[in-house]
């Protein structure tokens, strides 16, 4: 084989890894101010489940008897928390894993965050107790949400839509 069949072969090669990785990129569900992917604030619970997105709904968090949460469905990681009325909406979304905001995503630094979001305000009350920095996104810049950012390694470990909910 001849050096100059190689260029060719190899230019196919990184194209097609390009268009791949520009694939995975495009499919990523989204965080905004209005949920992640086709999960949205206030949907209804049974909609939600009937559109495969959630698994069945739970137990809330233990120091409130009558909250209701269910799991989010692949390729999302993380938790829904619902109304105590009937019908149950979603009212805020937990997510760790395969979502991203303006390309910050679980593992992102805090200089990507304050890339991405020119606007963000960081709240630092709570490190003592839960080990986080809270970064606030505002509407200004496609919020209204919260990243949390690990105070060990400075390494986004949450999402929370509008907030992220402490079950205290």
């Amino acid at each position: 084989m001849s050096a100059g069949s190689r260029v060719p072969a190899s230019f196919a090669v990184a194209a097609s890894l390009l268009i791949a990785a520009a694939a995975a990129y495009a499919v990523s569900p989204q965080i905004t101010g209005n949920g992640v992917g086709d999960v949205m604030l206030g949907a209804k619970a049974s909609k939600l489940r009937e559109a495969d997105l959630i698994g069945h709904l739970r137990h809330g968090c233990e120091l409130a008897p009558h909250t209701r949460a269910a799991k989010l469905k692949a390729p999302l990681q993380g938790v829904v928390n619902f109304s105590v009325t009937s019908p149950r909406r979603a009212e805020n979304i937990f997510i760790t894993g395969g979502a991203k905001a303006s390309g910050v995503g679980i593992g992102s630094r805090k200089h990507a965050i304050k890339a991405a979001f020119p606007h963000v305000k960081f709240d630092h009350g709570t490190e003592d107790v839960f080990g986080i920095t809270l970064a606030k996104i505002p509407k200004s810049d496609g919020g209204k949400f919260q990243i949390a950012v690990d105070v060990g390694n400075k390494k986004v470990t949450a999402f929370g839509v509008p907030f992220i909910a402490f079950c205290e």
